[in-house]
């Protein structure tokens, strides 16, 4: 989902930031264990050779060079690295960033860097059930999932202090300040509420949350609320609210249809020319249809053996 954070004006202003990703110089780790192999072997024929030799001196070169060459070779074979698919390496010299190693398999970098460890993987952050008041201040319980990664290594291990905790608390809070922007149920039909409106609610939690970890190298891929219900002391309430709400929509549509059937009746049997109704008459039919319609009852029958007028 591509979203920007001029689309969030709520969502706090992050500062700008300081370093951003770049690829670290590295090179194949096959050839450099390789060399690195070789020089442990060439160090070690040097000490056996300097066994064989007999004259002080040159023992004492053979083996000096033999050890420094040893040495080297496993300095050097300190600067492999294996990196898995999902996983890359920040690549740090004396406290500078000097680039991030995404490519996997065995690769060498200078071994004066530190390497720090990063997951690209996806990843999954589901929130607790939080209480907070909606819009109209009635107290609500509300969790969400966020489907999220690190695309930018750099700030996630620089801009924060801890990119882990910082997307949980963000999450806590892009979720508590959804919820106070909206209401459960809405009053009136146009308005946008948790439980009617939920593919437009977790948009704009989406575009929020994006504003708020993008400072982190943060990439929010999905979310969505996982729980959402009125919370245990005013729940009963509000589902007499509900309910009373579902019968009155239920009574309105059902007088809407018998009005419909009463209005067609009418003309047909005007324009048949079935029998002739005056406004007496149409009135005791329209009233006896709409009866027989909206009743929740079946109607009884009554045989009347006279006339309307008597």
């Amino acid at each position: 989902m591509s979203t920007h954070p001029s689309d969030a004006p709520d969502a706090p202003e992050m500062p700008a930031p300081r370093v951003r990703e770049f690829t670290a110089h590295s090179i194949g780790g096959g050839l450099a264990l390789l060399l690195g192999l070789l020089g442990l072997a060439a160090g070690a024929g040097m000490i056996v050779t300097a066994t064989a030799v007999t004259a002080t001196g040159a023992k004492a070169v053979l083996i000096i060079l033999g050890i420094l060459v040893a040495l080297a070779a496993f300095i050097a074979m300190c600067g492999l690295n294996t990196v898995a698919p999902g996983e890359a390496r920040v690549v740090q010299l004396f406290g500078r960033y000097r680039g991030t190693i995404r490519e996997d398999g065995l690769r060498w970098v200078n071994p004066l860097t530190s390497r720090t460890k990063i997951s690209t993987r996806v990843r999954n952050h589901e929130t607790a059930v939080l209480k907070v008041n909606d819009a109209y201040g009635n107290p609500i319980e509300l969790a969400a999932v966020v489907v999220w990664k690190v695309e930018d290594t750099a700030q996630a291990t620089f801009e924060v202090d801890d990119f882990l905790e910082f997307v949980s608390t963000q999450t806590e809070a892009a979720v508590r300040h959804i919820a106070i922007e909206y209401p459960y149920d809405a009053h009136d039909e146009g308005g946008l509420s948790l439980r009617g409106n939920a593919e437009e609610i977790t948009e704009k939690l989406a575009v929020e949350l994006h504003a708020r970890v993008e400072a982190a190298g943060v990439q929010i891929i999905e979310s969505r609320f996982t729980h959402l219900a009125y919370a245990p002391e005013i729940a009963s309430a509000m589902l007499q609210r509900q309910q009373a709400g579902a019968v009155v929509a239920a009574r309105r549509q059902i007088v809407d249809g018998a009005v419909g059937m009463v209005e067609a009746a009418l003309a047909r049997i005007a324009e048949q020319d079935i029998v002739e109704l005056d406004e007496e008459r149409k009135a005791a039919m329209v009233s006896n249809l709409m009866v027989v319609l909206c009743g929740d009852r079946a109607p009884q029958p009554v045989l009347n053996t006279g006339t309307l007028y008597q």
